[in-house]
Parts: C-alpha cells; structure tokens; sequence
C-alpha cells in the first residue's frame, strides 16, 4: 500500500510561481515511476509530468513543457512540480501518483498505469 499527500496548491496571479510536494508512505519511493496529472472544471484529467525512479528521466506535456519541471528527492520520499509562468489555463486540481511496475520501455503517461493516486490539491491561476 501506498499513500501520497499533495500540498502546495493555491490562488497565485498568472506569471506567478508555484511549487506543489507530494509525500508518498507506505513502500519504497525510490523504485517506482511517479507523475503529476490534474483535472480542470467539466474536462477530463490529463497527464501533466512524468519521472524515472531508474534514471530521473523525465516527460512533459506539451502544454507545461518549459515551464514546469518535475523532480523527486528519495530520501525524502518526495516528489516535486515546480510551476512558473503560470497561466489561468493551468487551473486545475493538481493530483500525484505512483506507478508500482511491471517494467517499461517509455515513462509512463496514462492514468490507468498508475496505481495509486493521492487526493489532489486545488491551483488556482487569476488572469
């Protein structure tokens, strides 16, 4: 079993910063794939960002691409978004995850690789 606890999330102004934690428990952080996805009003959730346990490769949606970056801290058992140049459109609620294997050739970007989700933190971007 595992649990993730996002925090982090909140109202900032468009081209503003942000920096979301996801706490995980429960297992070995370090040998699983983690990733970040987030749901806005009326749509489907989306993948967001990606990262290796094997090497820290890491894989980003388009639309965050260049200004989002993705990172973990093992001895921490903490996984990272750093978001800047934030845009209203990135207002969402902002959910991490773990994906516990089998082994794979590319990172993985669907929600239905992952096994376990935590409950999400709210961000809020102002125009």
């Amino acid at each position: 079993q595992v649990q993730l606890v996002e925090s982090g999330g909140g109202l900032v102004q468009a081209g503003g910063s942000l920096r979301l934690s996801c706490a995980a428990s429960g297992r070995t952080f370090s040998r699983y794939h983690m990733g970040w996805f987030r749901q806005a009003p009326g749509k489907e959730r989306e993948f967001v960002a990606t990262i290796s346990w094997r090497d820290g490769s890491t894989r980003y949606a388009d639309s965050v691409k260049g200004r989002f970056t993705i990172s973990r801290d093992n001895a921490k058992n903490t996984l990272y978004l750093q978001m800047n140049s934030l845009k209203p459109e990135d207002t969402a609620v902002y959910y991490c995850a773990a994906d516990l294997g089998p082994p794979r050739l590319l990172l993985p970007v669907a929600g239905d690789e992952y096994d376990y989700w935590g409950q999400g933190t709210q961000v809020t971007v102002s125009s």
